[in-house]
């Protein structure tokens, strides 16, 4: 498993999180659940990998909603700190931007 991803789930496993700004108007924006994005988070799957973002390490993740519709999600935490799990946005993924499984970028 991703390093990042980890540490971000057993941060969220002991209730260390939190949804930044843009995540929350993101989440309104896309009529997306927080519950769904909480809940589904441990069966999300890894799309890309940024160890060396700016802002500290953060994580692109694919998850369902309770409906089984694609949700991307990015998962960061705070450069310099080792807590907490950041919910950084949310949103459901474009599918003339992205490929069937939602996983790859179309190009």
């Amino acid at each position: 498993m991703n390093k990042t991803f980890e540490t971000i789930l057993q941060l969220i496993e002991r209730g260390d999180v939190r949804i930044s700004d843009h995540g929350y108007n993101e989440l309104r924006a896309d009529n997306i659940s927080a519950r769904d994005v909480f809940s589904s988070v441990v069966e999300g799957i890894v799309i890309e990998d940024y160890p060396d973002n700016r802002k500290g390490p953060c994580v692109l993740v694919l998850q369902k909603d309770r409906l089984g519709q694609a949700i991307h999600t990015v998962w960061g935490i705070p450069k310099g700190f080792s807590f907490p799990a950041v919910l950084i946005t949310a949103y459901k993924p474009d599918p003339i931007r992205w490929e069937a499984d939602f996983l790859r970028r179309k190009k």
